[in-house]
């Protein structure tokens, strides 16, 4: 039976990113994102003699087709990797009455569909040679984010997921890693109606290519926490020796827009 690595979220961003470094080591990918089009392409630009592509249109803000795509992908086939890539979020005040629709979605899809394919992923890893789990968390993860306080949350969520499940893991050979990136060259900030945010006119971000190398080279060798730049790590590290009532009025001020 073929391996194969699932990426979701891989039409754009760090997730084709993912998929093109997959690709060179010559592994067969499964592909899955909302967008038919998008992943055609990716999957003509990828696909090989050596590489198999398969794309699986899916919206993972609906359960079902998250149960889908696990059906669908694991079909007579052996994955060995599976990168929770996919995420969403909004930007602006929690009391504003606006974004839900949005906000809803990036609960949906940044904790609910990466936990059940988290989910259905272990048990059936744990009888392959070896396999690995990459959720892309943020370093929103570390601390509580006003402005995009159900962004942040979410996120936070997927790092104590990530660690928890990684320690029950241990000592076999399933490995859970959580990619922690700060602000990253992707869509992300249009989507999340970001023009305007002080952190993006801090510091440029990183290049996508770049994080998502980092992650998946940390990855393969079973590191649990993966911050990319110096930058992000010193913001990963503050909320450990600062009173968390001054973290959050610092990230307030960086998710704030002017």
């Amino acid at each position: 039976m073929a391996a194969y690595t699932l990426i979701t979220g891989a039409s754009e961003g760090l997730g084709v990113e993912f998929a093109r470094i997959a690709a060179k080591e010559g592994r067969n990918l499964i592909l899955a994102a909302r967008s038919k089009d998008k992943l055609d392409a990716v999957a003509t630009e990828l696909r090989s003699d050596a590489v198999d592509v398969i794309v699986i249109p899916a919206d993972l803000s609906q359960m079902d087709e998250v149960e889908r795509l696990w059906s669908e992908a694991s079909d007579g086939r052996e994955i060995d990797v599976l990168v929770n890539n996919s995420g969403l979020g909004y930007n602006g005040p929690f009391a504003d009455g606006q974004g839900w629709t949005r906000e809803l979605s990036s609960i949906n899809v940044n904790m609910l569909a990466l936990t059940r394919l988290m989910k259905l992923a272990v048990p059936h890893m744990t009888a392959l040679p070896k396999a690995r789990i990459l959720n892309v968390a943020s370093v929103a993860s570390f601390t509580p984010g006003p402005n995009m306080a159900v962004y942040h949350a979410t996120k936070a969520y997927v790092l104590s997921l990530s660690e928890a499940v990684a320690e029950e893991l241990r000592g076999t050979n399933v490995t859970i890693t959580a990619l922690c990136p700060g602000a990253t060259a992707t869509n992300f900030f249009d989507e999340a109606d970001m023009d305007g945010v002080r952190l993006l006119k801090m510091a440029k971000p990183m290049d996508a290519a770049q994080v998502a190398e980092l992650g998946w080279l940390q990855a393969r060798i079973g590191q649990r926490i993966v911050v990319p730049g110096a930058l992000n790590k010193v913001f990963a590290f503050l909320p450990r020796i600062s009173p968390r009532g001054i973290t959050t009025r610092i990230a307030a001020q960086m998710m704030g827009k002017h």
